[in-house]
């Protein structure tokens, strides 16, 4: 190689500090989530990004299972550039890994549920934030039940066009049940969760409040983030964004598309307005990328990604800029 060429970088595996961006060429190199390294050692590590390729309880077209293949090669158009809207790479602030994807038998789903959490209980155990790209939506409920067994009951914030809460006895393995399950389980607070863009019914709504799809143009987007603020309250949550909770316009690779739903921009609107609550956990599901053209549910799944680290990394960035001026006192 000619000595006044750029090496390549590959930062995936190469990259000498674990942050900051890598200025990759975005249709080369190792395609890790935003280039962040590959590693399974979380020591020093602020968050990981796990993907779980798994999508055998679907009741519609399957292929979620390729979801996190997608999001990260998606993800790769927004490495190294201050990340709008947050004038920033989160990175600089965050020290993020890519941790790789789940590992369990696709012969053997039953046993499924409980590689899931064991294998979440083991990232959460080094105080690390987990963000996990799915895979259908049952796997919610297992990532539910670590993050429990660690923070206690949470506030569930649910971007969806389904409820999921169709009857459940326990024993199922299914992405229209999850909701119903977490709450007879105690796994989430009703009383604090809320559901955002609802375009079906289920039976009940187990006690949470539901923000439906025709009601957006009526409540704006400031309106939804006063009402799910208000909600959710104090106390941990769990953030989760099923892809179809956009109008398949903007989200035509998954398995259940729904008319009527919310923009690519309504809902990141609304996302960015919920720094303020005190999420533990989150992961963007339901993207199939067999099903999308020209990348479009892609991006957006790796733009809800995005999204959620840029409020992490900004309450992060304020955490550090109080604790100098403690330390320094005001600048005048």
């Amino acid at each position: 190689m000619s000595a006044d060429l750029p090496r390549p970088t590959d930062n995936a595996f190469l990259g000498k500090s674990i942050k900051g961006g890598s200025h990759e060429p975005t249709y080369g190199g190792a395609l890790s989530f935003m280039r962040r390294r590959y590693s399974r050692d979380l020591n020093g590590i602020d968050m990981a990004i796990w993907g779980i390729p798994f999508d055998a309880s679907v009741s519609n077209r399957p292929g979620a299972r390729f979801g996190p293949q997608g999001v990260r090669r998606a993800s790769a158009i927004f490495d190294g550039d201050p990340q709008y809207p947050f004038h920033r790479d989160p990175f600089e602030v965050l020290a993020c890994v890519d941790y790789g994807d789940c590992v369990f038998d696709y012969g053997r789903n039953s046993d499924v549920p409980g590689l899931i959490e064991g294998q979440a209980a083991e990232i959460l155990a080094s105080d690390v934030h987990l963000f996990s790209i799915g895979g259908d939506h049952f796997v919610t409920y297992a990532l539910l039940r670590a993050h429990v067994a660690k923070h206690g009951p949470v506030a569930l914030v649910q971007f969806d066009a389904h409820q999921d809460t169709w009857h459940d006895q326990g024993d199922r393995i299914d992405h229209g049940t999850f909701t119903g399950r977490a709450v007879r389980e105690g796994l989430i607070d009703p009383e604090r969760s809320i559901q955002i863009g609802i375009r079906t019914h289920a039976p009940e709504t187990c006690g949470l409040d539901i923000i439906y799809g025709q009601e957006m143009d009526e409540l704006g987007i400031k309106g939804v983030i006063d009402r799910v603020v208000r909600r959710v309250g104090e106390g941990p949550a769990y953030m989760t964004f099923d892809i179809d909770c956009l109008d398949p316009a903007f989200a035509p690779g998954t398995g259940t598309p729904v008319a009527g739903g919310l923009s690519s921009r309504e809902a990141l609107s609304i996302l960015r307005g919920l720094g303020g609550i005190d999420f533990v956990g989150g992961d963007v599901v339901e993207v199939a990328p067999a099903y999308d053209h020209a990348d479009v549910t892609s991006i957006a799944g790796a733009s809800v990604a995005m999204t959620y680290i840029g409020l992490l990394a900004e309450k992060r960035a304020a955490v550090s800029l109080r604790d100098q001026v403690a330390l320094t006192g005001p600048t005048v």
